[in-house]
């Protein structure tokens, strides 16, 4: 007979933990769900492992699948009530918008920004996120996306690069482009179990030009990032758009379409990337501002978010700063990629201020 066990005997120990799901993930919510689960088979327990396995802050809690959203509704609602600064169970996520024509102020002078970056996570409709994932899932989702792919024209014209196959010459360049992602090591990827069989139907795609990259089957079953070299944000976003709009309707013509949510948008792994999943990013040289005490209080009052030269958790390099949109959800793409725009013109504004020994005091964002 296997051991038959109640929800209190399994309830997790999160004395000192400090994650978002310790928080909210009660005794008696867990009772509630304890027992769920969607049509793939996920259970709450494999929703909040990583939780369990880090006592940092974090936000603990991935979707094995999409319908991981719905079946534990109770614990996600109250998750990205927090994360997201107020999402209640009756609102919902705008439609998407990725009209270019719409930007006001889009491109800059590239004495102040070096490069624009904007990205997405995208999951194929059918199919368990990479958390729960069988071998078999995930092979037909490379399969499906790849296909796609392969139909792309012009300037989006690429060539796809599974981890398995490709050779030491091509690892080579795509070590050098910045493009290759090796077997990630973060709590999020090791905790949730998304790592398994790797480097199993992974891979990267990018256009020829370098500029429209595709990642496979890492924390999202597809990444999607356009960039580029100077201050040009629209371009970048026009391209972006187009990419996104070509492979949903090559995608649609073979009977496959993206998981996406009335309430929440386009669902993703984290419940921190859904809505648009998307983070709109810039490379600004920042000498003088950046060494103003009141930095970090500008980037926040601007709804931006501040990080390394290199990304998350690394210095900046000669001042220069990625700095993207804060928030993913309650705002569709375009206007997202309007505050960053908005937000980039006042720092560069401020630095120039600062260049010319003048104040900045009238120019200061109130406090979020």
């Amino acid at each position: 007979m296997p051991f038959e066990y109640t929800a209190k005997q399994n309830f997790p120990d999160y004395k000192d933990h400090k994650c978002m799901v310790a928080r909210h993930l009660t005794p008696e919510m867990y009772e509630r769900l304890f027992k769920k689960k969607t049509v793939n088979g996920v259970t709450v327990d494999k929703c909040i492992q990583p939780s369990v396995d880090n006592s940092g802050r974090i936000i603990g809690l991935v979707a094995g699948d999409p319908e991981s959203y719905d079946e534990f509704k109770e614990l996600f609602d109250a998750v990205i009530n927090e994360k997201h600064g107020g999402f209640s169970p009756s609102d919902k996520h705008p439609a998407p918008d990725l009209d270019s024509t719409k930007l006001v102020g889009g491109k800059f002078d590239e004495k102040y920004v070096k490069s624009c970056r904007i990205r997405t996570g995208r999951s194929v409709k059918g199919f368990a996120l990479p958390p729960s994932i069988t071998r078999a899932e995930r092979r037909e989702v490379e399969r499906i996306v790849v296909e796609a792919l392969s139909g792309l024209s012009g300037d989006l014209a690429g060539k796809y690069y599974p981890l398995t196959k490709m050779t030491k010459e091509e690892e080579s360049q795509l070590i050098a482009d910045h493009f290759l992602f090796q077997k990630p090591t973060g709590h999020l990827m090791v905790n949730s179990g998304a790592v398994r069989d790797w480097p199993d139907a992974r891979g990267i795609w990018h256009n020829n030009e370098k500029t429209f990259l595709i990642w496979l089957n890492e924390e999202d079953q597809v990444r999607i990032i356009s960039m580029q070299k100077g201050g040009d944000v629209t371009a970048t976003f026009e391209r972006f758009g187009r990419g996104l709009k070509e492979i949903e309707g090559l995608m649609k013509k073979k009977g496959h379409e993206w998981s996406w949510s009335e309430r929440l948008g386009f669902l993703c792994t984290c419940p921190s990337n859904i809505g648009t999943g998307m983070r709109a990013s810039v490379h600004i040289q920042l000498h003088k501002l950046s060494k103003d005490p009141r930095f970090e209080d500008i980037i926040l009052g601007l709804r931006l978010q501040k990080r390394g030269t290199a990304g998350e958790h690394t210095e900046a390099v000669d001042d220069i700063y990625d700095i993207s949109n804060r928030a993913r959800l309650k705002k569709s793409e375009r206007e997202f990629v309007q505050l960053l725009i908005d937000g980039i013109h006042k720092l560069i504004d401020m630095e120039k201020r600062l260049e010319e020994g003048k104040s900045i005091d009238d120019l200061i964002p109130p406090k979020p």
